[in-house]
């Protein structure tokens, strides 16, 4: 797996590569013949979000490639050996786009026979930039490659374009080298790959609403989310590291979005339901990856002699197994119908939503009661908990504060393009309420779980003794943060006041 940094330029057929020689080292040309299968689903479900499925021969990098959209200009490329079967996509790579074929079948829609000139830049030893001069002869399969009898209704483009690559040279260097490429007459492409330029895949559809209006800063907000839910799926698949927290976010976002925007768009408690259900199934692990790495913050810290039994296996290995078991589960329910539909539904709610009149609204008058509004719920959150006397049910309904101002930072961020500064303002307020309770309620949790760990290890016949020392810490931790709340609370109500 790598990620691929590069600039891309079309160029006419007499194109000539300019001497970059003053920039760094030259070596080559080297020319290869490439010949590549892309596989996609009939819709062109892939290409149409910026994913690139691929069985190459020849060069020096033969195999199946996955290029998945990280960036502009930046995608992440995960790689698979060269298989006999044309037919069959390696299940591996299958599995990572689940979550654009959602059970359609992967078939061959278009074949790259390219004949590349490779120029490299390096500093003796280190290849900085590779330089691609690309002749290459497109086809598109309206019927499958693999049935003959099939009527022929292929169509083939020829272009020449030029790629610069970054290997280990650096950003400034790669710039350098695309201003001396267009010095030469090449122009930027604006196609992101070569197969969306021979394809020309259509954007993921979404409803056309009029510039400046509350309805089109909403959808253009949540398609970005729904983007941002896919291109976190093959990561968690992969379990790489914050990709569960950063798809749990973009479900959170989404599903606080609707909500907060219920006046605009209506008819979305279904898929806020399904969003909840995908966000708790998403949390069993993440908060297991983070309680285990705060334990070991907090282990790591102590005296060696205070670490007493294997408190190490328990709070390390033993979590991460159950971590594991959790990611397993993860990726089970990233692989069911319920999962699918939820998909299929948030790309419904893009394309065809239920917008009110008030959609139709310029944005800064109807968003800026969307965000007092939302900051209104986390006030009427707190004045319900202070109105309980039972302490144990207050701090219950505190949680609920918690959640509300998360949900105002969410909005806040949301409208900060469109309302500028005083959302952002708004957006680091909230966070600041959602911090210090956040902070309280982790201590609160981490001490319940030591708690349950210690008996454990109690029956076990271990030695308890840094159990209590870690409760003690995040005892201290939770009621440092639950005395500073009410300063914290006081600063930012006189702050928003002003901003509101």
């Amino acid at each position: 797996m790598g990620i691929e940094i590069e600039d891309k330029f079309d160029v006419p057929p007499d194109y000539a590569i300019p001497d970059l020689s003053k920039l760094a080292e030259i070596s080559g040309p080297k020319s290869y013949q490439l010949v590549a299968l892309y596989y996609d689903t009939p819709d062109l479900r892939l290409a149409t979000r910026g994913v690139t499925l691929r069985r190459r021969r020849g060069g020096n990098d033969a195999g199946w490639h996955l290029k998945l959209p990280k960036a502009k200009g930046v995608r992440q490329e995960i790689t698979h050996p060269l298989t006999r079967s044309t037919k069959v996509v390696p299940p591996e790579l299958a599995e990572l786009v689940r979550a654009y074929t959602r059970g359609t079948e992967l078939q061959v829609v278009a074949e790259l026979d390219t004949r590349r000139t490779v120029t490299l830049l390096h500093d003796g030893r280190t290849g900085l930039i590779e330089i691609a001069d690309d002749r290459v002869k497109g086809t598109v399969f309206t019927n499958k490659p693999d049935r003959p009898d099939a009527p022929d209704d292929s169509r083939v483009v020829r272009w020449r374009e030029v790629e610069a690559e970054l290997l280990e040279g650096d950003q400034a260097l790669l710039a350098k080298v695309g201003k001396r490429l267009m010095k030469a007459g090449a122009t930027p492409s604006a196609a992101a790959s070569k197969l969306a330029r021979l394809l020309e895949p259509p954007p993921p559809a979404q409803v056309v609403t009029k510039d400046g209006t509350a309805g089109q800063i909403l959808m253009n907000y949540l398609a970005s989310q729904v983007t941002a839910l896919l291109s976190q799926d093959p990561r968690v698949r992969r379990a790489e590291e914050d990709a569960v927290h950063q798809m749990r976010v973009a479900a959170r976002r989404l599903r606080s979005a609707l909500k907060a925007f219920d006046t605009i768009i209506t008819g979305t408690k279904p898929v806020q339901d399904e969003l909840r259900w995908l966000g708790t199934t998403l949390g069993e692990a993440r908060d297991l990856e983070v309680i285990r790495a705060r334990f070991a913050r907090e282990l790591a810290a102590l005296a060696p002699e205070l670490v007493t039994g294997p408190i190490l296996t328990r709070l390390g290995e033993d979590l991460l197994a159950r971590e594991h078991e959790a990611y397993e589960r993860i990726k089970e329910t990233l692989s069911g119908e319920r999962y699918y539909t939820l998909l299929n539904a948030l790309d419904t709610l893009t394309a065809t939503p239920r917008l009110t009149k008030a959609a139709a609204k310029p944005a800064e008058d109807k968003l800026s009661d969307v965000a007092a509004g939302s900051w209104d719920r986390v006030t009427k959150a707190y004045d319900t908990a202070q109105a309980i006397s039972d302490l144990e049910r207050r701090e219950i309904a505190m949680h609920d504060v918690r959640k509300a101002a998360k949900r105002a930072r969410y909005t806040a961020e949301a409208l900060q393009p469109t309302l500028g500064k005083s959302m952002a303002k708004l957006a680091k307020h909230a966070a600041a309420v959602q911090e210090v309770l956040g902070t309280h309620q982790d201590g609160v949790v981490a001490q319940e779980m030591l708690a349950k760990e210690a008996e454990t290890a109690r029956q076990a016949g271990e030695d308890t003794f840094t159990y209590g020392l870690l409760i003690g810490l995040e005892r201290g931790t939770a009621e440092r943060a639950h005395a500073d709340f009410p300063r914290v609370w006081a600063e930012t109500v006189q702050a928003i006041g002003k901003l509101l």
